[in-house]
């Protein structure tokens, strides 16, 4: 599975799929000017959910690998504000990879989508934006239950 690169993504003439469903690619507004970047991102226009928490992911060592869970309720967006990060999406049938190289394409993820985040640049920032507060009953960490729950008609 090669990552896709979210810069990449931004510049195809038809922006590809990620083929997993409750994932996928959002376009953020971006107005670049001589005073730099300006990245726009509006509930319902381009955040498919009210935010309801955030947190913050920068200075993690390289081979170390974040996530590796789903949520059964929450939605998340992630957007690497600096630098770059891999993250992988799974659907318990279909799995994809992206490379979040700007912060104007951010990764959506509904509930019960398998996510992992690994080789984050020195320099990678990831803002996370989550649907709900924190509860720890909302994680399936457990990739051999999450698949069995995927599988289950819903």
């Amino acid at each position: 599975m090669s990552p896709l690169s979210a810069q990449a993504w931004l510049d195809a003439p038809v922006p590809p799929s990620l083929g997993v469903e409750g994932a996928r690619l959002v376009r953020m507004q971006a107005l670049q000017e001589a005073r730099g970047l300006l990245t726009v991102g509006e509930v319902e226009r381009h955040i498919p959910f009210p935010p309801r928490r955030y947190f913050v992911i920068s200075g993690v060592p390289d081979e170390n690998i974040r996530g590796e869970h789903a949520h059964l309720a929450q939605h998340q967006l992630l957007v690497c504000l600096a630098g770059r990060v891999t993250a992988e999406v799974d659907d318990g049938k279909a799995r994809a990879a992206v490379v979040l190289d700007t912060p104007r394409a951010a990764l959506y993820m509904s509930p019960m989508v398998w996510g992992a985040q690994h080789h984050y640049s020195r320099d990678a920032i990831l803002l996370v934006l989550a649907s709900h507060e924190y509860d720890p009953a909302d994680y399936v960490r457990d990739y051999a239950r999450f698949a069995e729950l995927a599988r289950a008609p819903r």
